[in-house]
């Protein structure tokens, strides 16, 4: 019964909708009827022929408006969501009856003037078409003047065709989106005092400020994806300067598709390090590790976990995933079964230095390649602990050359690091002993070696931002060593990728370079971290200078000297050449080092210094 109920009220409603839009035709055509024929003469001296005609054949016309609009289904649309076809179908109904009513009545010489019908069918498809449309046009106000009291003044920095999608997307729907678009700011100085959508173009970026000011600007949207690094830098320097929100377009590489509202996203760290991003050969690198077993020893850690992430795009035949730290390994795992269901992959619990339960791993799963990214990496850290830095690099990264050679691996790509060119540190100092393994194992074996060389990774456990941020969060100080201290930077994604990149070029024994750009100087990225969080430097929240840390260099180097440069395929990777040791000799100092580490002895660092010869010890306490 409830149901039949329904069924009744339905029919009831859609009746009643019928009723009330049949009478407000026929009320609108009587309107349309007498306005046409006034207007006709001006509103004066109306012929009595004319009005008596009209009431006269009146009926007649009504029926006929009737049945054409329910022929063109007027009575049955949905006109709460009326669209531009409901429009064209008023159209048509009016040019159809406002034809047959001039045929039928010049047919019967019923007398009325010519310009009689074209002027009532403009006035009778205008009140037609707002009566349907009242309650959306009504609606569109209404939420027009809901959100107008909550847009943000927006200003869009970029008056190119990224820019313009923007302002014709907000300008569209203005009701979807809680943006103004007031100003755009573009460095086209022949731009400047040009429109778009009726938008004034009001300076280059050193007017940013200026015109914050000016418009009462609560956010900016930077809209160029095709931007270098530098100057987009220089843009979000300008930019920080306001107490503005700032939102961003992502670059051409990590957008899909065609510009929109949706891919703006907020302003990340990653994108003012003031460097051009990785360029690799993706189909390359799939090639290489498509239905291949790979292994990833530290593969919970920030550039490991990464590894896995990348590996696991390219569809291998097995990801074997090593890592000491359970859970660090157990989050990764978690990740790979949710993001990929399909991946064939294992987490194994182990540490490098324990051979023998690395060779159960190779015996067992036997990979092709192997990433070998399992280190002590914290600089300060090592410094005071140098026998761990031995124990965990030297021989862990010996224990996996040895193993891979063994078991007939293909490849094998070390995971190194700028800090390993004229070290300071012992921990730069044990990742260059493990350089030297890698090359002077390829010479041996049938394994290609190689090792991959870049400077500081962004937001990887321990780097300085992560830093950075934390000590904001907490009120501050900011800490810097030292006022002139510069480091080279590089997202995870891209280190990653020049490591697999490497891979692909592997032929055995080089060290492969990426031409990271210009270093950043450290205070002036904790300054644009400060201003990130919405904060000024040294008012808000203070740098303070801490001096150097023992091992910690001024600048860092990427190249030795003597190792030369040899170009790859790609422009940003570079190759450099093996240097000549004596790799008998070097072996039996290295099993030295490692017993004497095994034994805790405090001059350990003078042992690494025997091996590595462009080791600086640094003497100072902590």
């Amino acid at each position: 019964m409830p149901r039949i109920e329904k069924l009744k009220n339905f029919f009831s409603v859609k009746r009643r909708r019928i009723a009330m839009f049949i009478i407000l035709d026929i009320v609108v055509l009587l309107l349309s009827s007498f306005l046409a024929i006034a207007l006709r003469f001006d509103f004066i001296n109306i012929p009595e022929l004319y009005i008596n005609n009209i009431y006269k054949y009146f009926i007649i016309d009504a029926l006929l408006l009737i049945a054409i609009s329910a022929l063109f289904k007027l009575y049955l649309s949905v006109w709460t969501y009326a669209s531009i076809m409901e429009l064209i179908n008023i159209g048509f109904a009016c040019i159809s009856y406002t034809f047959i009513e001039a045929l039928y009545k010049i047919m019967f010489k019923i007398e009325m003037p010519r310009s009689y019908y074209l002027i009532k069918f403009v006035l009778l498809a205008f009140f037609i078409a707002t009566i349907r449309y009242a309650y959306r046009i009504a609606r569109t106000i209404r939420e027009l003047r809901m959100t107008r009291k909550n847009l943000k003044n927006t200003m869009i920095i970029g008056g190119g065709e990224a820019g313009r999608l923007l302002i014709n997307e907000i300008g569209n729907n203005p009701a979807g989106f809680s943006n103004k678009v007031v100003c755009i700011i573009d460095d086209n100085k022949n731009k400047i005092g040009t429109y778009i959508r009726g938008i004034p173009v009001v300076g280059t970026r050193h007017d940013i400020g200026e015109n914050v000011n000016k418009y009462g600007i609560d956010e900016i949207i930077i809209a160029m994806p095709s931007i270098s690094k530098e100057k987009l830098t220089l843009i979000v320097d300008e930019c920080q300067k306001t107490k503005c929100n700032i939102r961003i377009l992502p670059n051409v590489a990590e957008m899909i598709g065609m510009p929109s509202m949706q891919k703006v996203r907020q302003l990340s760290y990653e994108d003012f390090l003031g460097r051009n991003e990785v360029v690799v050969d993706a189909l390359e690198i799939a090639d290489n590790i498509t239905n291949k077993v790979i292994l990833v020893t530290g593969g919970g850690g920030s550039i490991g976990s990464e590894l896995c992430r990348q590996i696991a795009k390219c569809d291998p035949k097995e990801l074997i995933i090593f890592d000491i730290y359970e859970n660090n390994a157990y989050d990764i795992e978690q990740e790979l079964i949710r993001t990929y269901p399909n991946l064939n992959f294992k987490t194994i619990i182990g540490s490098v230095r324990d051979y023998d339960r690395l060779e159960d791993v190779f015996k067992t799963y036997r990979p092709d390649q192997v990433y070998h990214a399992a280190a002590h990496k914290h600089v300060p850290l090592m410094e005071f602990s140098p026998n761990e830095a031995v124990k965990n690099n030297c021989l862990g990264t010996l224990n996996c050359v040895k193993l891979a050679d063994k078991y007939g691996v293909k490849k094998f790509v070390l995971i190194s690091s700028d800090k390993a060119v004229r070290p300071t540190n012992v921990m730069g100092a044990t990742k260059r002993i493990c350089e030297m393994i890698i090359q002077s194992y390829d010479k041996k074996s049938k394994t290609d070696y190689v090792a991959v060389r870049f400077g500081n990774v962004l937001g990887s456990n321990g780097s300085v931002i992560p830093l950075f941020l934390k000590q904001i969060e907490n009120g501050g100080p900011v800490t810097v060593t030292h006022k002139e201290i510069t480091r080279f930077f590089m997202t995870i994604s891209e280190a990653v990728s020049l490591i697999l990149q490497a891979g692909v070029y592997a032929k055995g024994g080089e060290i492969f370079v990426l031409d990271m750009g210009k270093p950043v100087k450290i205070y002036d990225l904790a300054e644009r971290i400060i201003r990130y969080k919405g904060y000024e430097p040294n008012v808000d929240i203070p740098i303070k200078i801490t001096g150097l840390r023992p091992g910690e260099k001024l600048y860092e180097e990427i190249l030795m000297d003597e190792e030369g440069l040899k170009e790859t395929p790609n422009k940003l990777i570079h190759i450099g050449k093996p240097i000549k040791m004596d790799d008998d000799k070097f072996l039996k100092d290295l099993d030295k080092l490692i017993k004497e580490a095994y034994k805790n002895e405090h001059d350990i660092k003078d042992k690494v210094a025997k091996i590595v010869g462009t080791y600086t010890v640094d003497r100072r306490e902590r």
